[in-house]
């Protein structure tokens, strides 16, 4: 169904039940993106058929921006229709004339839209709706933390100095050199090892937007839903900017295109409108940063690694030491610790991802207090409890690494496992 045809469904649904003011806010809202003029007009409507004031501030507010954003999309003008020319034996009352056009109009849309079509339309511009309750429809924050912020990880950061912040810090620099603001990156490692902290932490160092977006943010069981979410997240990113989109699980999304079935047929659609929006298609990504998070990068599709798009990556691994020390001494401040060497526990949990920490600490802390509670006596968190419950512990990040051994042996690699083949190596890995 065109863009016109599905206005034309909503349009004739909202003169079927003129007021239903639910319906005819649905209607203007997807008018915003097709014709403000047309939006401004229904705003109107909506408010003299008795339309909450505070709404309809709003959608004032949201026509205004979306005028200032572009030109109107006028719909094409009709050429002017010669009135029929009828002798006085059969030209027909106003009430006559109004019930045949009436039943004219009626008999078109039948004939041109089922119901199943007006059912999915409805809910289309309902999903619209849902995701618009505030100024920005995805919600973009400004992040406080920076860089400074994350502990230890020293050769991620100098890695995300020289090949990702470098040019963003310096504009004027790279102006010189050609090169626009903006830019992508992909951080792939085991989970639980900081990626969406240190994403955050990015938009806090070049004190842009951020908006976080899950693969459960996207997806919906309606035609075409998905795609219209990461035009809107695009929309969004871009009047904010300066901001960063961060995708988490970004396998999940930007998996390799393959053959099969209808969903792997709606992945491949979706797949292509982020690329569109990627290669900035209908509207400049200037002042929009892509950051992608995975655990999985061989499954991301070749053509999101294409030089142009998707094309730095970095690799996060688990916490070094003194990250490690970091992590369990803010995981204890403020609880009843004593004396715990900070220091001592980060050696014994080498390979620990920031989420095991977190469990370690959390299972030293729920003991500690199932002693005081049967002794009455206050029992504290300790170094040796610490480092004995360590020992219990299998680090998670073990899995992940025993998955990508094969795929550095067999795999197709381009450059993007350069630092973790390092790494294997300085660790003595196979």
């Amino acid at each position: 169904m065109t863009d016109e045809n599905f206005i034309d469904v909503i349009a004739l649904a909202v003169d079927a039940d003129p007021d239903n003011l639910a319906l005819r806010e649905d209607f203007i809202t997807l008018l915003l993106s097709e014709d403000p003029d047309r939006a401004a007009e229904e705003v109107d409507e909506f408010a003299a058929r008795g339309g909450d004031a505070q709404k309809v501030g709003l959608l004032r507010a949201r026509t205004m921006a979306a005028r200032l954003r572009g030109p109107s999309a006028t719909p094409a003008e009709k050429p002017p229709q010669a009135a029929p020319q009828s002798s006085p034996s059969t030209l027909s009352t106003p009430e006559q004339s109004e019930a045949e056009s009436e039943q004219a109009d009626s008999e078109h849309s039948n004939s041109r839209y089922s119901e199943s079509e007006l059912s999915e339309a409805t809910h289309s511009i309902r999903f619209e709706r849902e995701r618009s309750t505030a100024g920005s429809v995805w919600g973009a924050e400004r992040p406080r933390v920076t860089l400074n912020d994350v502990a230890g990880l020293a050769d991620v950061k100098q890695h995300l100095d020289q090949t990702f912040l470098a040019p963003l810090r310096n504009p004027e620099m790279a102006a010189a050199f050609g090169q626009t603001p903006g830019g992508s990156l992909l951080m792939y490692g085991p989970p639980g090892c900081g990626k969406t902290f240190i994403a955050r932490a990015i938009a806090g160092d070049l004190g842009a937007s951020f908006i976080h977006v899950t693969l459960a943010d996207l997806l919906s069981k309606w035609l075409g839903e998905s795609e219209r979410a990461i035009q809107s997240v695009f929309r969004d990113a871009r009047a904010s900017s300066p901001c960063v989109i961060f995708f988490d699980e970004f396998d999940a999304l930007g998996g390799r295109r393959s053959s099969g079935g209808g969903s792997s047929q709606a992945m491949r659609s979706i797949l292509t409108q982020l690329l569109e929006e990627l290669d900035g298609v209908r509207s400049t990504n200037d002042g929009v940063y892509f950051l992608a998070a995975t655990n999985r990068p061989w499954d991301i599709d070749g053509a999101l690694r294409r030089p142009g798009r998707i094309d730095k990556t970095v690799l996060v691994l688990p916490p070094d030491a003194v990250a490690r020390a970091a992590m369990i001494q803010m995981a204890l401040e403020g609880k009843p610790a004593d004396d715990v060497d900070a220091v001592e526990v980060a050696a014994a949990t080498d390979g620990f991802s920031g989420a095991d920490l977190a469990h370690l600490t959390t299972t030293a802390l729920q003991k500690a207090m199932s002693e005081s509670m049967s002794t009455g006596n206050l029992v504290p968190v300790t170094t040796e409890s610490l480092t004995t419950i360590a020992k219990t512990i299998t680090p998670s990040t073990t899995t992940w690494f025993d998955q990508v051994a094969p795929v550095l042996e067999y795999g197709v690699d381009d450059g993007t496992f350069d630092q973790l083949r390092a790494y294997r190596v300085a660790r003595g890995m196979r």
